[in-house]
């Protein structure tokens, strides 16, 4: 398809409210006219297919427990002395420049139609300038056959990449070269370590051996050559973990906090132990909402690199959580609906959300994200 102007929205590529699914919200098995879902027709058991099918299909956000984003409101200025069409969206984040300060999350990889997905993310990230994470690399390291299931580099060549491993399996073997070798396999310029505890307890073959995991996570920050940062896959990193991490040599943070998907909510309904089902099911409501990660990480590390995930549903909530202090705004399930139906409804997703990320600067009056970070016209309610 063609490119779409760098700092501009087509209108063709906006969905105007309330016509139809907001972005990344179709079904698994949707398509627009003449597209095919990239997931299979049929259940295959294999587990990355398994949690993509359940974040589609099933209701696996947590119960009782919101992102906090709702409890912020922008003060609207009627004046805002600038022009629309000069708002940039330009940032850094670790060295490298981004034409938007928007990463879609690590999700997905390790089977033929997963690595199908992370090539359309690829290519829309590429074409709009967004920063990419790709899933957890673990499989692909231990089973060469599945590394072209994480090869985005060719398909997006000149923006940042982040692999992605379990930080529990420093403990399980997994270390320098491994981590190396997970960098190498998805062509990724950062690594991130995920911390999902609660995550590995609810599922079958999880991996619980969080002991003394600190020191293994500052062994590997200070050995591996390229910077190593940590996220939480929903439920959250508070102010005081987050420096205990910077103190261990994280180059960054993503506070993935709680209000979006629940992994205990997936793996319940992967469970087949009654016992598990019932225990995941007290788990809904737990976790740290995403604004509170951001504004308490903000706070203890001023200077820290810092992505705010978790939950945001459009360009509104990327506004607030860059304006409580997150240099990048990350969106993981609200893109994958969109990402499996179709190149153009990804694009479309990743367009509006831009969209909406430019009209609130514009609505306050920051021509640039140095002026929408920290701004006083964001307030609690």
């Amino acid at each position: 398809m063609n490119d779409m102007p760098r700092n501009g929205v087509p209108q063709s590529a906006v969905k105007p409210s309330g016509t139809g699914p907001q972005p990344g919200q179709e079904a698994a098995g949707s398509g627009h006219a003449g597209h095919k879902s990239l997931l299979p027709d049929s259940r295959t058991g294999e587990r990355k297919i398994e949690h993509v099918r359940l974040c589609l299909n099933e209701d696996v956000a947590g119960n009782g427990i919101t992102t906090g984003f709702e409890q912020y409101r922008f003060r609207h200025n009627a004046l805002p002395e600038l022009d629309y069409d000069r708002i940039s969206l330009n940032t850094e984040f670790l060295g490298r420049t981004l034409r938007t300060p928007l990463l879609i999350s690590s999700m997905t990889g390790g089977s033929a139609a997963t690595g199908k997905i992370n090539e359309r993310l690829a290519e829309a990230a590429e074409r709009r300038g967004w920063a990419l994470g790709v899933g957890s690399v673990r499989a692909a390291v231990e089973r060469a056959e599945l590394a072209a299931t994480f090869h985005v580099r060719a398909n997006a060549p000149t923006i940042p990449v982040i692999a992605n491993v379990g930080a529990v399996q420093l403990a399980y073997g997994f270390g320098v070269e491994e981590c190396r070798r997970a960098v190498e396999i998805a062509g990724a310029d950062w690594l991130v370590l995920h911390l999902n505890g609660l995550q590995e307890v609810f599922q079958p073959e999880g991996d619980t051996g969080f002991g003394s995991l600190l020191q293994r996570i500052e062994a590997l920050c200070r050995s591996l050559e390229i910077p190593v940062g940590i996220k939480e896959v929903g439920w959250g990193i508070d102010g005081d973990t987050a420096a205990r991490l910077y103190q261990a040599g994280a180059a960054f943070i993503d506070v993935a906090g709680a209000g979006g998907t629940s992994w205990s909510q997936v793996e319940k309904f992967r469970s087949i132990d009654p016992v598990r089902r019932a225990a995941a099911e007290a788990f809904a409501d737990w976790g740290i909402p995403t604004a509170e990660c951001i504004a308490e990480v903000r706070a203890v590390s001023p200077r820290g690199a810092l992505i705010g995930s978790g939950g945001l549903k459009h360009g509104v909530d990327a506004a607030k959580a860059l304006a409580l202090g997150a240099d990048l705004a990350g969106f993981g399930r609200g893109l994958l609906g969109a990402a499996v139906s179709s190149e153009e409804a990804l694009d479309q997703a990743l367009a509006q959300v831009e969209l909406e990320l430019r009209t609130v600067m514009f609505g306050i009056g920051a021509p640039d994200l140095a002026a929408l970070r920290g701004t006083p016209r964001l307030v609690r309610h």
